[in-house]
């Protein structure tokens, strides 16, 4: 095991670096949180940290004159019963991880703990961890088959998240195929390019974003795990949606043998509600990427074809497909990956270093860094849009009330799977408008879609104004 730096060591790291401050306070610390203060400089990416900086506050933005819509493949693909045999045949043979971001707390949703944790569903409030547990479950037994989960938390919920797995015996899979592990932190600096002090005894630090995952994943020992196991391919999905589909045969054998793939990275979208909905958007500019709503130009954003549809309509879910030797590629850098630096002035407590006062700033004075996953497009050759429907997979829950809501989301999971029973030919109790006069959850235990209802036992009948578990 490497010694940590010792005392001295540091002292000239910092002032190679400009960061002396840090040990401000090491007179008054006592010997454990000495210790601490030692080990949280050492993985502080000093060295780089002005690179990094740098290269943030110069990130280029496409031009509109440099921006092309983008062509998605769609689920009515006239070879969709191929490529979907061809995602089965990879997920039977062992080739097919789940990979979870979940480094979110629940604080916007007036929740208490990490959001996987949030009772999410219409009838039976299962939390959205048992949500995606049980739909691994289920595609586990279809194709007699062991599918690990890889599960991204955060220093802010790892241990509460490990807890909650564990009062709930990992959702009756076995603990060995579920691997939780945390995403990495970077320092929030002040605008000088100093990294702030949270405390006397340590440095303030930020997530580094859901991009920091494909590093988070080579950090953790992941990428040697899928080595072993024969994992080929992940599919990425975020916390805060219920109606993902985790594993998704039409998605991946589109992936891997669309003739324009490379099977490095494929993405999901759905068609933006209108121009003002705020959803990035996949665009060429010239390669595949994701245009974030408040950079989008106005004459992008707003643009429609000839028949009235938004040109730029692509919006992203945030669900993927990627290859993880194009991980292992994207992570062999000093900085543990290649992505590149986004910040965000924000307001960041912190202690003054020259008083040990500490300060709650009126206006915004750090650099938040991070970066984004669906960077990785700008570096994978031949990534593919598949474009869904947004009832059948998009269902966030991200604010307490409005737009993504719990209620929003209920509605959606309700409507979902009103559709299927309606597909499978079974009953569903309606007003006169046609809308279901019920609300109707379906575990993904017993469907992924109207095809399973068909070969099910009909369930009971459902009750006009109640609540049906299926």
């Amino acid at each position: 095991m490497t010694q940590p730096p010792t005392l001295s060591e540091t002292r000239q790291r910092l002032e190679r670096t400009g960061q002396s401050h840090l040990l401000a306070f090491w007179g008054t610390l006592d010997e454990a949180r000495r210790a601490s203060l030692l080990e949280s400089i050492a993985g502080l990416p000093l060295e780089h940290l002005p690179a990094m900086l740098a290269q943030a506050a110069t990130l280029a933005k496409p031009a509109a004159a440099d921006i092309r819509p983008v062509r998605p493949y769609l689920r009515t693909h006239p070879e969709a019963a191929r490529y979907r045999a061809i995602g089965e045949d990879l997920v039977r043979r062992g080739k097919v991880a789940a990979f979870l971001v979940a480094g979110g707390q629940g604080t916007r949703l007036g929740w208490r703990g990490p959001k996987g944790t949030y009772p999410a569903t219409p009838v039976a409030g299962k939390p959205l961890f048992r949500v995606f547990a049980e739909q691994i479950t289920a595609a586990e037994r279809r194709w007699n088959v062991r599918i690990p989960w890889f599960v991204m938390t955060s220093e802010a919920n790892h241990h509460d998240t490990e807890r909650f797995f564990d009062d709930n015996r990992w959702f009756g899979r076995p603990r060995a195929d579920t691997m939780l592990f945390a995403q990495g932190m970077v320092p929030s600096v002040s605008l000088d390019g100093k990294v702030l002090l949270e405390h006397a005894w340590q440095p303030a630090l930020n997530p580094d974003g859901h991009g920091g995952a494909l590093k988070a994943l080579r950090a953790a020992g992941a990428l040697e795990h899928m080595q072993a196991s024969g994992i080929e391919h992940l599919c990425y999905f975020q916390v805060d949606n219920p109606n993902v589909h985790v594993i998704d045969p039409l998605f991946l054998g589109l992936h891997v043998a669309a003739p324009d793939s490379s099977a490095e990275m494929s993405s999901k979208s759905v068609l933006k509600r209108d121009v003002t909905e705020k959803v990035g958007v996949f665009v060429k500019a010239p390669r595949l990427t994701v245009l974030e709503y408040s950079d989008a130009p106005r004459e992008v954003a707003e643009a429609r074809d000839p028949d009235g549809q938004i040109t730029y309509g692509e919006g992203s879910i945030a669900i993927h497909a990627i290859g993880v030797d194009f991980i292992r590629r994207l992570t062999d850098h000093p900085l543990g990956s290649v992505l590149p630096w986004h910040r965000a002035i924000k307001k960041v407590p912190f202690v003054d270093p020259a008083t040990g006062a500490a300060v709650e700033p009126g206006e915004a004075n750090a650099v938040k860094l991070e970066c984004f996953v669906f960077d990785a497009l700008l570096e994978a050759q031949g990534p593919i849009v598949l474009r869904t429907d947004r009832v059948e997979e998009f269902a966030p829950i991200k604010n307490a009330s409005g737009e993504d809501s719990p209620a929003t989301s209920k509605a959606i999971q309700v409507e979902r799977a009103v559709r299927w029973l309606r597909e499978a030919g079974i009953a569903v109790p309606a007003h006169a408008n046609g809308q279901p006069d019920c609300t109707v959850e379906i575990s993904p235990l017993t469907a992924s879609g109207p095809d399973d209802l068909r070969r099910s036992p009909p369930p009971k009948p459902i009750p006009r104004g109640g609540e049906a578990l299926i």
